[in-house]
């Protein structure tokens, strides 16, 4: 019998709106929640509509210029992104479609 392996759940999702930095294990990323609240921590395994892996975790998130904690649905913040993935990052737009990163929230 053949196990497939479980995907993880999917309760945070972040649209890349632009990229102010890349290097090879730490972005820092202009992002709107689409799905959320996303929380420090949060690791994200996917973009959206592609099948490369990535492995990132929600650093730090600036929401006005100010550190939070957690960032609501239809927020706008800069965020820091850490791990594995980080040149996949790409802005996208309304013509061409915003790339979104998928994952969850780490337990509390």
């Amino acid at each position: 019998m053949t196990m497939t392996p479980e995907h993880p759940r999917i309760n945070a999702e972040l649209q890349i709106d632009g990229i102010r930095g890349t290097e090879e294990d730490k972005a820092t990323v202009v992002v709107r929640c689409i799905r959320g609240p996303v929380r420090l921590g949060a690791r994200f395994h996917r973009i959206r509509d592609t099948a490369v892996p990535i492995d990132l975790e929600l650093t730090e998130i600036l929401l006005y210029e100010r550190p939070v904690d957690e960032l609501d649905p239809a927020h706008t913040a800069l965020v820091t992104l850490r791990g594995t993935g980080t040149p996949l990052l790409v802005s996208g737009n309304k013509a061409h479609g915003w790339k979104i990163i998928q994952g969850e929230n780490t337990s509390s």
